[in-house]
């Protein structure tokens, strides 16, 4: 089993307004790119784990980073670092999609249970750390990332992606 990849991120804006003689613009292109080779390492991850899931109203789900997940291929993955997640709202949720904020045994990147992120409908997150540790994952004390739905009412829907080390 291999894993090789590229992150494309592409922010093209232009500000275009009127002045008193004339009209001003200001163009930004603004690109990102992160390849990511075979290995543990700088640059590198060697396993995925890719999902659309359902959350329903009021309720939240707990993904345990160390040993419950199971790549496409079957394997069960007990990262020890996350390099990479993505996590997109589906744009008909009536809810946000709020990532982090676990009780316990929460993944580092969101330590405190105070420590969340709401992802509105139609949004997005990405997350990378492409540096020789990445984000450490800890079995049994620091793997858990919490994901909830932020109201009532109805479910919502999200796909994830998260790129790691095993």
């Amino acid at each position: 089993m291999s894993l090789v990849g590229q992150i494309l991120v592409n922010l093209k804006a232009t500000l275009a307004g009127t002045v008193d003689i004339g009209s001003v613009s200001h163009d930004i292109d603004k690109k990102f790119v992160q390849a990511i080779a075979d290995g543990v390492g700088a640059g590198q991850a060697n396993q995925m784990w890719a999902d659309n899931r359902t959350i329903a109203a009021s309720a939240s789900e707990n993904l345990d980073l160390a040993g419950s997940l199971a790549n496409a291929l079957g394997a069960t993955l007990t990262f020890t670092s996350i390099k990479a997640i993505l996590i997109i709202a589906a744009a008909a949720n009536a809810n946000n999609v709020v990532v982090g904020g676990a009780a316990s045994n929460a993944f580092a990147l969101f330590g405190d249970p105070t420590d969340t992120i709401a992802i509105r409908p139609g949004g997005c997150l990405l997350i990378t750390d492409f540096n020789a540790n990445g984000y450490a994952v800890t079995a049994a004390t620091g793997d858990i990332l919490k994901v909830a739905n932020s109201g009532s009412g109805t479910t919502v829907t999200y796909d994830i992606v998260i790129i790691g080390e095993v």
